[in-house]
């Protein structure tokens, strides 16, 4: 997928290295290097601070940036913004703040993420809520259920569960886990059942 950016001088804008990566980019390092190169150059400069300040979850200081005119979608040359750094960081005031200001809640980067992404991935549920509050979709299947008796089942990427303060359920193969923030059961198959490798059973 191309990068999609927002200004003409984007293909020379550097990247922002900063803190966490995106959730879709091959290599998501990067954490402790630095941002200088482009928040020094004469270009971008004030996108590349609204970057960081993002990262640093620095509200008043974004608030004077947008106030002295700094673009809410400024994109670094990955096609990733302040709402994705943002997201990746944990940072649900700025979420709130950029969201305000005309930022796109649905901005994808080079890789085909999406605020909301970078948020399930690094588990920032404050961030998730308030993405899918401001139009964010999952990308789930749909619930389906026949009659009002049954129990709605959700398929997802297992990758989206956390069972690090999960307890074995002691009744049945279910384990606790965490979905999204949601408390969750999760129902292992059996090794012999046929079943899609990429998708999980939960119910709430």
């Amino acid at each position: 997928m191309e990068p999609k950016p927002s200004t003409p001088t984007a293909a020379a804008t550097p990247r922002f290295k900063l803190g966490k990566q995106s959730s879709m980019a091959p290599d998501r390092g990067g954490a402790g290097e630095s941002s200088e190169e482009g928040s020094s150059e004469a270009v971008g400069v004030m996108g590349f601070q609204l970057m960081y300040m993002a990262h640093e979850g620095d509200v008043e200081g974004i608030q004077e940036l947008l106030d002295a005119g700094a673009d809410p979608n400024f994109r670094d040359s990955d096609g990733r913004t302040a709402m994705h750094i943002a997201a990746c960081e944990g940072q649900a005031e700025v979420v709130e703040l950029l969201l305000q200001r005309g930022a796109d809640a649905v901005a994808e980067d080079q890789w085909g993420s999406t605020p909301l992404a970078d948020a399930l991935h690094y588990q920032n549920h404050d961030v998730i809520k308030i993405l899918e509050k401001h139009g964010s979709k999952l990308k789930i299947a749909p619930m389906h259920v026949k009659n009002v008796r049954e129990v709605p089942e959700y398929e997802i990427s297992p990758n989206e569960l956390d069972f690090t303060n999960g307890n074995g359920i002691s009744k049945g193969t279910f384990r606790k886990a965490t979905w999204r923030g949601i408390l969750v059961a999760v129902k292992k198959l059996d090794d012999d059942l046929i079943m899609d490798e990429n998708k999980t059973s939960i119910q709430r």
